[in-house]
């Protein structure tokens, strides 16, 4: 399984035409063009991404295809996400992706970390529409990934009644990364 194919295919089926998203981990912006794709020109994209590297890279990705006014590239900590998102769009978010891990091509030392990765999810919940999506996709493969990835499922398992979750996991290989679907139930709040 191609875990962003499939991380990419389930959001399009949350994304409407003018619908808000965000890329939580803007990366090299393949998640931001994806989502400007999906909300079209009417809608909005938040990507945001500690390192000015990948904020770059995703400015120029999005304007290159066309999608400058539709994302918003923020060079900030995904724990910070309430800060960048005005009080018109909260509660409004349909989709959410996170790419956990380190920018591909880069400092492998500089990677997502559980404390604020766990911090950005609390933030997220009351940024999220009713039956809004998160997508998180987790490597396990580097140093701090499987501490991080568990830390995502004791967050998912504490919430397990108001969402409905899937995992999909390469059972077959011990360093597959970890994809969560985790989708907001109406009226679960």
């Amino acid at each position: 399984m191609h875990f962003t194919m499939e991380a990419q295919r389930r959001c399009r089926e949350s994304i409407d035409p003018g619908s808000i998203a965000i890329d939580m981990t803007a990366g090299n912006g393949l998640d931001t063009l994806f989502l400007a794709q999906c909300v079209g020109m009417q809608g909005t994209v938040y990507a945001l991404d500690l390192q000015a590297d990948a904020i770059a890279r995703t400015a120029l990705r999005v304007s290159q295809a066309g999608y400058a006014s539709v994302v918003r590239c923020i060079h900030a900590d995904h724990a910070d996400i309430a800060d960048h998102v005005p009080l018109e769009h909260r509660g409004k978010i349909s989709c959410a992706m996170f790419n956990l891990g380190y920018l591909p091509f880069s400092d492998k030392s500089v990677v997502t970390q559980a404390p604020t990765t766990l911090r950005a999810l609390d933030t997220l919940e009351s940024l999220l529409a009713p039956c809004g999506l998160i997508s998180i996709l987790s490597y396990v493969g580097h140093p701090t990934g499987l501490q991080e990835s568990q830390a995502v499922e004791g967050w998912i398992a504490q919430r397990a009644s108001r969402y409905r979750i899937e995992r999909m996991v390469d059972e077959s290989n011990g360093a597959s990364p970890i994809l969560w679907m985790v989708r907001g139930v109406a009226g679960s709040g």
